[in-house]
């Protein structure tokens, strides 16, 4: 497809035309960036820009196709509420715990072979794996997990499993509520999933509390670089960020739980459009949508937010047992959250001076200082952190917003993005290459053998993207965080998560 990007007077950030009279696509990436987005990824693009009701999109740098929309955009809709760009992970996120454990203390290789024994005791990883499958997890029984899908990150959740409570302020949602705004609609629709037999594995599925999923969901322990410069030495502060000491980044979601209810409700509203012979925007099936106000709407904003609150406290509680293996092996070692983060979810957000549905898949709120969405937080006066994980050879980042972000409709990227498709870098890639890399940079696994699909050569580089971000004036770096061991799933069947 012949796309001609439009520069803007930033050669980071340029418009992606779709028609006469239709706000353009804009367009988050260097000249090398834009030159490598996939075709897959603009038509999806320009299929969803199109759609009904959408007024917004936005490519940040890290995109590339996925199923209907882009991973890595940004659609705000004042009308209408759209599956495809939140995703079947709802609510996947990033997490970071910050610890005081100096980067000394890590050197040593069978202190941190001891670390990621005792994580893997606590956090199961790969697809389908729970509590039972791991011996010091925490068990959630089925009246917990339903207290876990209606109020998320509350008091009452946290103190039952041994989470810091204090741990909520430094979410970026600690709890998410029905379509009206109350937490009386979200669990009537629970009550209704259950009782009519449309989530029949969720007492499995609540097993998986604490636990990572498949594909490009990681653990990762870190040690934390603060950037030269006032600003970001006084914003570091604020975050809780400590120069040299180790932290640990955490990558996951909703598990099977969101995966549940996002699937059912993907299959409900295409044998709607079915039914009534409605056309797919772009004939893509994973494009459906349903008009704000209809009960399709409203069920599809309550399923959401259920998902969203088990991501919320799967986040949490990992971070807890990561606390808690550290602790085992390194006693006395303190930590706190700095931050949670989504980048697969649909939030209320003001656009200009309208009320709009913001969906971000595949990318990460950037509020700046000041921004009224974070009135009451630790984080009016700094902006928020934003996590953004590379991978684990070329380091992840902690960013925070410059007002500029408004062009993107205060998002960034969620990361580096993928280069290669899986089963290319399956077949591409050498596993003995890529293990003797991870070898050669120190970096610690718990895999046998590294996963291709996940290799870094897989995504796109990181210090382009990251140029991308903070050229266009999105964002400005004030960590970086360098890789001393990665937790992974190593299951080779190409389970991939988004």
């Amino acid at each position: 497809m012949n796309t001609p990007f439009t520069a803007t007077t930033n050669h980071a950030i340029s418009h992606m035309n779709v028609g006469d009279g239709i706000e353009p696509i804009t367009v988050i990436g260097t000249e090398d960036i834009r030159n490598g987005f996939d075709p897959t990824c603009l038509e999806q693009a320009r299929n969803s820009r199109l759609a009904p009701g959408v007024s917004h999109l936005v490519l940040n740098p890290d995109a590339h196709g996925g199923y209907g929309a882009p991973i890595g955009c940004v659609l705000a809709s004042p009308t209408h509420i759209y599956p495809g760009p939140v995703g079947v992970d709802i609510k996947c996120s990033m997490s970071l715990l910050q610890m005081d454990i100096p980067e000394e203390e890590l050197r040593n290789k069978s202190v941190r072979r001891a670390i990621i024994n005792a994580i893997c005791e606590r956090t199961p990883t790969g697809a389908g794996k729970g509590q039972r499958s791991v011996r010091k997890s925490r068990r959630v029984s089925r009246a917990l997990g339903k207290q876990v899908a209606l109020e998320g990150a509350s008091f009452g959740v946290c103190d039952q499993l041994g989470i810091p409570p204090d741990w909520a302020t430094k979410c970026e949602d600690a709890f998410h509520v029905g379509f009206d705004g109350t937490a009386g609609t979200l669990g009537e629709r629970l009550d209704v999933l259950l009782a009519s037999g449309l989530f029949p594995t969720f007492e499995s599925k609540v097993e998986q509390l604490g636990s990572y999923g498949g594909g490009n969901h990681f653990g990762e322990c870190e040690i934390v670089r603060i950037a030269e410069g006032a600003r970001e030495q006084a914003v570091a502060e604020t975050f809780g960020l400590m120069d040299r000491r180790a932290a640990f980044l955490s990558h996951c979601g909703s598990r099977g739980f969101g995966f549940q209810l996002a699937n059912h409700q993907f299959n409900t509203l295409q044998t709607q459009f079915a039914a009534k012979g409605w056309a797919y925007p772009g004939n893509d099936k994973e494009l459906v949508y349903a008009e704000l106000g209809t009960n399709e709407a409203n069920d599809y904003i309550c399923d959401m937010s259920l998902g969203a609150n088990f991501a919320t406290v799967n986040h949490l509680l990992i971070n807890a047992l990561v606390l808690e293996a550290f602790q085992e092996v390194l006693p006395g070692t303190t930590g706190h959250l700095v931050y949670f983060i989504s980048h697969n979810i649909a939030r209320k957000e003001q656009v200009g001076n309208q009320e709009m549905w913001v969906h971000r898949k595949g990318a990460t709120r950037a509020f700046p200082a000041q921004h009224e969405g974070l009135l009451n937080t630790p984080f009016y006066e700094t902006g928020h952190p934003i996590l953004l994980p590379g991978n684990p050879q070329d380091g992840s980042a902690v960013m925070v917003a410059n007002p500029d972000a408004v062009q993107s409709l205060y998002s960034v990227n969620h990361g580096a993005g993928r280069a290669m498709g899986r089963r290319a870098a399956m077949r591409t890639l050498n596993q003995s290459d890529v293990d003797a890399s991870f070898d050669t940079k120190d970096i610690l696994t718990n895999c046998r053998t590294y996963p291709l699909d996940e290799a870094p050569a897989a995504y796109k580089d990181f210090s382009e993207v990251l140029r991308s971000v903070e050229e266009a004036g999105l964002a400005t770096q004030v960590a970086k965080l360098k890789a001393r061991f990665v937790i992974k799933d190593s299951d080779k069947s190409l389970r991939g998560a988004a």
